[in-house]
């Protein structure tokens, strides 16, 4: 995922295309706004329009992965501009989207949404409805659900999850990523963490899939024996 704010719409489409290019078009660009604590904090840039300035990003940012000029004026974002860097086609783009107001903005102009601590039931009953219902109104294709969740294989859950709380502690406290776990009833990442023997990762995995997840990236966060079952695991699920 690219944060948006600090590097501007047309630099990052060039990045894309050359990316693009040299992968055949296999690449899927992922941006997000990030979070004020980094955006206003950390850059000094101005946090207060997420929304207009994620609309105002793609204004210039979607024709010019589309390898058409963008003119644009807006209040964040401003750029008078065409790119002659070779790409093999359209480059897909999918938003960190968990709000309503940006789920609706990924499902009418981008190609979905990418998701962090987000459980299987704020997926299906909040993620999904929404973006979906925004693409079809739009006359887009069903948005990908792109869901990416801490997990770990192990014989011993309780101390896996006890490192999940310590490693991911910070994400419980970002008000975007709280929101979505107060909507799982879930006290913190934790409690999202995808965490037990193979058949019961493979259940919790499926349980996001019927919930609507079309894409499933595991946040590996344990090294050494469960690291190892983890990792060979989850290559059985690529076939």
């Amino acid at each position: 995922m690219v944060p948006t704010y600090p590097r501007h719409p047309a630099v990052l489409a060039q990045q894309a295309r050359t990316v693009a290019a040299a992968v055949d078009g296999r690449l899927v660009l992922g941006i997000g706004l990030s979070h004020k604590i980094v955006i206003e904090d950390m850059y000094g840039y101005d946090f207060s329009k997420p929304i207009l300035h994620m609309k105002e990003y793609l204004a210039v940012l979607l024709p010019l992965l589309d390898g058409q000029p963008a003119s644009f004026t807006g209040t964040t974002v401003r750029a008078n501009i065409g790119l002659t860097t070779a790409s093999p086609g359209r480059v897909p783009v999918v938003i960190a989207a968990l709000g309503a107001q940006m789920l609706r903005l990924a499902g009418s102009q981008a190609d979905g949404t990418v998701l962090w601590m987000t459980g299987p039931a704020t997926v299906r009953e909040h993620i999904v409805p929404v973006i979906a219902e925004a693409a079809e109104s739009a006359g887009r294709p069903s948005p990908r659900v792109v869901c990416i969740l801490p997990v770990c294989v192990t014989d011993d859950p309780d101390n896996a999850r006890e490192r999940a709380a310590r490693v991911f502690a910070i994400y419980g406290q970002l008000p975007s990523y709280r929101a979505m776990l107060d909507r799982e009833g879930a006290s913190g990442p934790a409690d999202v963490a995808i965490v037990g023997d193979e058949d019961t990762v493979a259940a919790q995995i499926g349980a996001l899939a019927e919930a609507g997840v079309t894409d499933f990236v595991a946040g590996e966060y344990t090294a050494g024996a469960d690291g190892a079952r983890t990792r060979a695991f989850l290559r059985t699920l690529l076939t």
